[in-house]
């Protein structure tokens, strides 16, 4: 029986030591069939889990401290949230006041201690400090109103943290610039830990950074984001422990600093030459107008070529006006806004002057959109005789690369005393320019024996800022001597020129000899504006300055407010109003003088 009992005993020990052993030994067995990339994937999760519990450390210590702060820390709340944050404090502080308090505090306190000895005791002490918690509750109510006052008029502290919220952005960018260096570092095709870390941090700070240019662009709520900030702040560390060489790093450094330097001013020189191009080709659209305006005008009769009011074109009494353009539309939209304008639109006369390509398109779009009550009158450059007998041969020259200084409409304004014997003053708008105030008045102003009235442009600090020695070559003995470097400049777009004061003293032969000067030595850059100002030396008077502003083809920060007191807006620049790459800020400007709604314009897909 003994003998029974013994071998019962013993088989039950023996399964249960198998039920107990065999678990434990399949277990470790598939533990060590781990790989320790397996561990790596889960450095992120055991982080974040560390993370969240700090943060509800600090989240729970920051709550026990804030129990005995008279006044609450400022905050700035983000828009739209503000609104529900003050009405979930405010909410909260009322039920707190009110007398469910007590109630909740007599009922919960026998639930808790048991006894109503207890209780009795336990709400006498909170009767004794109810007074200091409602007096702390109340300046906290106080303190979340004074907050929202002080975010809602504090709209400048609001901009202050945009424009620094992307300092998080920055040092990811930096954390990923270190991380790829010590990745140059380590030898070709090495598969270390180290190694493998490193791709993977940079893989996931990536992901996280993305294509974020401020810190609200990164992933959602950024906890990720800066969790995998500190993960790779960790395996950085690791790195420079490996990586001690420092002049092998700072080499490192130097070199890819160089490298971003070369990309960075190549890419430069490619967005420069590219707006260049495109400033100086003509957009489809405006090829388009040009060609359905041309086959219009030659569809027409030689009688009905001809414009009214031809009567008014020599006399000197009224107000004319001298546009040389290739452009049909910058054209009209010059001559519409002078003429909204004006209050005596019946007394002035547009004088425009094109090449034998365009007159055509030019003509035609005047004959379908005549000036009103105003005289017109338009001209080919080529059949200024005159022009291709005496001054051709320095006038075109066809070695120089740029475009503008072959162009005969360019320098044309250097004869105007050739083009119009009869005028005694003329006003010169360039074909990029908008008026936006009456003109007329330029004629009153006195000229006091000058030539040219122009705005000057030689107040440091603006746009429109030019020295004589960045266009004219002071370093030749002869430009040296003729004029003085600090002289003032000025600026060509809207100018009003006297005749009979430009015929006394030969300017055009001024002009002219300039012209050969600058073609034996290089004496100035290309353009006529730097011909301008040393033909017009000492014969130009300052105009005031509210009636040219320039810089909307070039300068974004050109005030609202001096646009608008301007009576001319000049889009000087490559950025036109009629090209894609224009200043979006500025085009309405001139785009309120242009009739999209016409019909040559619509088939042309001419659109705002």
């Amino acid at each position: 029986m003994k003998q029974n009992r013994r071998c019962t005993r013993i088989s039950i020990l023996s399964l249960l030591s198998v039920s107990v052993l065999l678990p434990i030994f399949l277990l470790s067995s598939t533990l060590r069939n781990f790989k320790s990339e397996a561990s790596e994937e889960y450095i992120e999760d055991l982080s974040t889990i560390k993370y969240r519990t700090d943060a509800l450390k600090l989240s729970s210590i920051e709550e026990k401290e804030g129990e005995s702060v008279e006044e609450p820390p400022l905050v700035v709340y983000k828009d739209g949230v503000l609104g529900s944050e003050v009405a979930a404090i405010s909410s909260n502080g009322s039920s707190r006041s009110d007398g469910s308090e007590n109630a909740r505090i007599g009922t919960d306190i026998p639930k808790r201690n048991g006894t109503n000895q207890d209780a009795k005791q336990d709400y006498q002490q909170v009767q004794l400090e109810k007074p200091s918690l409602e007096q702390s509750e109340k300046a906290t109510v106080q303190g979340n109103r004074n907050i929202q006052a002080t975010v809602q008029g504090n709209r400048n502290i609001q901009a202050l943290t945009r424009r620094v919220s992307d300092e998080k952005v920055k040092e990811i960018k930096d954390q990923l610039i270190r991380a790829n260096s010590y990745l140059e570092l380590a030898p070709p095709g090495s598969k270390s830990q180290l190694v493998r870390e490193l791709r993977l941090r940079i893989r996931m700070l990536e992901r996280a950074v993305g294509e974020s240019s401020k810190d609200s662009d990164l992933s959602p709520g950024q906890v990720w984001a800066l969790h995998r900030m500190r993960a790779m702040e960790a395996t950085l560390t690791k790195a420079s422990r490996v990586y001690t060489d420092c002049p092998t790093m700072v080499t490192k450094l130097r070199a890819m600093t160089y490298n971003l330097e070369e990309q960075a001013r190549a890419q430069k020189s490619q967005v420069q030459f590219l707006l260049q191009l495109a400033g100086r080709t003509t957009p489809k659209g405006l090829h388009c107008l040009s060609m359905r305006l041309t086959a219009e005008y030659f569809a027409l009769q030689p009688e009905e070529w001809q414009f009214p009011n031809q009567q008014k074109l020599h006399d000197p009494d009224l107000y004319h006006f001298a546009v040389f353009s290739d452009n049909v539309l910058a054209c009209a939209v010059v001559v519409n806004s002078t003429i909204s304008t004006s209050r005596e639109p019946e007394k002035l006369v547009f004088h425009v002057v094109t090449d034998s390509l365009n007159l055509p398109a030019m003509s035609m779009w005047f004959l379908l959109n005549p000036p009103g009550k105003s005289a017109m009158q338009i001209q080919s450059i080529d059949t200024f005789e005159w022009l291709s007998t005496k001054y051709n041969a320095t006038l075109r020259k066809e070695n120089s690369p740029d475009l503008r200084y072959t162009s005969a409409l360019n320098h044309l304004r250097f004869y105007l005393p050739d083009v119009f014997p009869m005028l005694n003053k003329i006003v010169l708008l360039d074909h990029d320019v908008v008026v936006q105030r009456d003109l007329t008045g330029l004629w009153n102003i006195s000229m006091e024996g000058k030539v040219n009235g122009a705005v000057e442009t030689c107040q440091e600090g603006e746009a429109s800022f030019r020295r004589m020695d960045m266009f004219v070559n002071f370093s030749d003995p002869s430009i040296e001597k003729r004029f003085d470097l600090e002289a003032c400049t000025w600026a060509f777009g809207m100018n009003v020129f006297d005749l009979r004061e430009w015929w006394r003293h030969n300017l055009t032969g001024v002009y002219h000899n300039y012209l050969q000067l600058g073609d034996e030595r290089p004496l100035w850059k290309a353009g006529s504006l730097p011909l301008g100002w040393v033909t017009f030396y000492n014969h130009t008077m300052a105009l005031d300055r509210t009636w040219h502003i320039l810089g909307l083809g070039h300068d974004s920060g050109v005030r609202r407010v001096d646009i608008e007191q301007a009576a001319v807006i000049h889009f000087d620049g490559i950025m036109k109003p009629w090209l894609d790459t224009g200043l979006d800020k500025y085009k309405e400007y001139w785009r309120r003088h242009v009739n999209y709604g016409h019909p040559y314009l619509q088939q042309c897909n001419i659109q705002r």
